[in-house]
């Protein structure tokens, strides 16, 4: 890919690095981050609002390029971690049920984090940290 689409990447991370970070500011705090992640373990329902919290941060990672599509892999992650509906009958194979949707915030929360880090860059680089590499391969840049 050409040095030209990493740099639209970043003027996309500098136009909206304020709301990226409120974004992630929530994603990090007691109720958008730890508390979600203990319902998982302690079997709550409540688990599934992660969802939610989720789809909110793909969309905004998908507003940043519109026109790219966003790793199949990633895709296939929140596909599988978002859309699910709590019932009972989940309670005796609670991990297969609600895993996913904890793997799918980790993932989304990831690249969020990534794309606020690097929103600071002067401009795009030639060699490549591990998180800039990771935001290129999402859009399929790299």
């Amino acid at each position: 890919m050409t040095g030209k689409e990493h740099a639209r990447l970043l003027v996309a991370l500098k136009q909206n690095e304020s709301a990226l970070s409120k974004l992630l500011e929530s994603s990090s705090d007691a109720w958008g981050y730890e508390d979600p992640i203990y319902r998982f373990y302690h079997h709550s329902f409540k688990v599934f609002g992660l969802q939610d919290r989720t789809a909110a941060i793909v969309a905004a990672l998908r507003a940043l390029m519109p026109v790219r599509d966003l790793h199949p892999l990633f895709e296939e992650v929140f596909v599988q971690g978002t859309g699910k509906v709590f019932s009972a009958t989940m309670n005796p194979d609670w991990a297969r049920h609600t895993r996913p949707i904890v793997e799918a915030f980790f993932h989304a929360r990831f690249f969020l984090e990534m794309a606020v880090r690097h929103a600071s860059l002067e401009e795009a680089p030639n060699v490549l940290p591990s998180g800039w590499a990771a935001l290129l391969t999402l859009y399929g840049l790299r």
